[in-house]
Parts: structure tokens; C-alpha cells; sequence
């Protein structure tokens, strides 16, 4: 009889994994994340069937967090400016408290070895975030644009304020304020 999975492993499997795919990318070696992880390589085939099964549920369990970081506590009765403003510091924020997931979503969002389907779950949690965009748009410099255009020049303003934040920390706020400016001046209604 199989032994009883166990949450704490597959989280110290996840964990391990984060940290692995951020040093040497989705190609690193699944002997390295379970020993990482503290357990043996056949074990981390019973959590997960094969690496690109485990390297989906990574990818969906990081977006999930960032969902989290992005949304609790939305302020959905306030003006968009404070909506993306709160989206944004909770994208910021994630990303200078959690650097090695920041990494590992990087190298998993270009991977080929995410399903489409798994891209799409991911997203599917971002809906909000969506719409506020798209209503943030409706008269801004980007309007025309498509919207994963639009997300992908928040994600690069928020990449480089977070790489700042991380070399002068003591500016961090200055910052975070900065570059949701920058954002915001390109997306709203002006």
C-alpha cells in the first residue's frame, strides 16, 4: 500500500523547485530539486507525474500567490488610480520580498514547457486586474493597444523598480511611487 502524500512535502518540493528553476532555469535537473527538497527522486514522482507536470503546478502556484499579493484587500468601491495604484504595490511588493519566485516566474512565463492551459488558469485569477486595465485605457496615451502590450510594459516598469528597490532600499518607496506614475501616465485618461 502507497504511503499518504504528504502537503508539507509537495510544498518543500514546490519550494525546492522555485529556487532550482531560479539558479538554472526550467531545464535544471528533477534530481536537484528533490534533494533540494530533502526527499527522494522517485518521491517527487508521486506528487507530481513527470517535470513538466510539476513545472505547470509551480507556474500556477506562483501566479497564485501574486494574485494574493496583487488583490487582498482591493479597494474596489475607490477610483482606478488607487485601484492600480494598490495593484501595483502588491505586484511590487511580491516581487522585492520574494526574488527567487520573482526569477522562477520569469523563466516559467517564457517556457515552452507551460501548457496553454496552465497559462490560461494563471490568468484566469487576474481577471480584475484586467478590467480595471481595460477601463484605465479607455482614454489613455495606450488605448489602441492590445492588452497584453499594455501588461507587458507593467510588468517591465515594475521589473525595473523592483531591481532599484533591491540595490537602494532606502529609496524604495520613492521608488514604488515613481514608476506607478510612469505607469499611470501611460495608461489613464489624461
Amino acid at each position: 500500500m502507497a504511503r499518504p502524500r504528504s502537503e508539507d512535502k509537495r510544498n518543500a518540493i514546490l519550494e525546492a523547485a522555485t529556487e532550482v528553476v531560479a539558479e538554472q532555469g526550467v531545464s535544471a535537473p528533477t534530481a536537484k530539486i528533490a534533494k533540494r527538497a530533502g526527499v527522494a527522486e522517485g518521491s517527487l514522482f508521486t506528487y507530481f507525474e513527470n517535470k513538466d507536470v510539476l513545472l505547470n503546478q509551480l507556474y500556477l502556484a506562483l501566479k497564485e500567490e501574486l494574485r494574493h499579493a496583487m488583490l487582498d484587500g482591493f479597494p474596489a468601491a475607490e477610483r482606478l488610480a488607487a485601484q492600480a495604484h494598490h495593484v501595483w504595490n502588491g505586484y511590487v511588493d511580491w516581487g522585492v520580498a520574494n526574488p527567487l519566485k520573482r526569477k522562477a516566474m520569469s523563466q516559467l512565463t517564457v517556457s515552452d514547457r507551460i501548457t496553454a492551459q496552465t497559462k490560461e488558469a494563471g490568468s484566469a485569477g487576474f481577471a480584475r486586474v484586467s478590467a480595471m486595465l481595460q477601463e484605465s485605457l479607455a482614454g489613455g496615451a495606450l488605448k489602441d493597444q492590445p492588452p497584453s502590450f499594455v501588461g507587458a510594459i507593467l510588468s517591465s516598469l515594475a521589473e525595473t523598480t523592483m531591481d532599484f528597490i533591491t540595490r537602494e532600499p532606502a529609496l524604495a518607496e520613492r521608488y514604488k511611487s515613481a514608476g506607478f506614475e510612469a505607469f499611470w501616465a501611460a495608461i489613464a485618461k489624461h
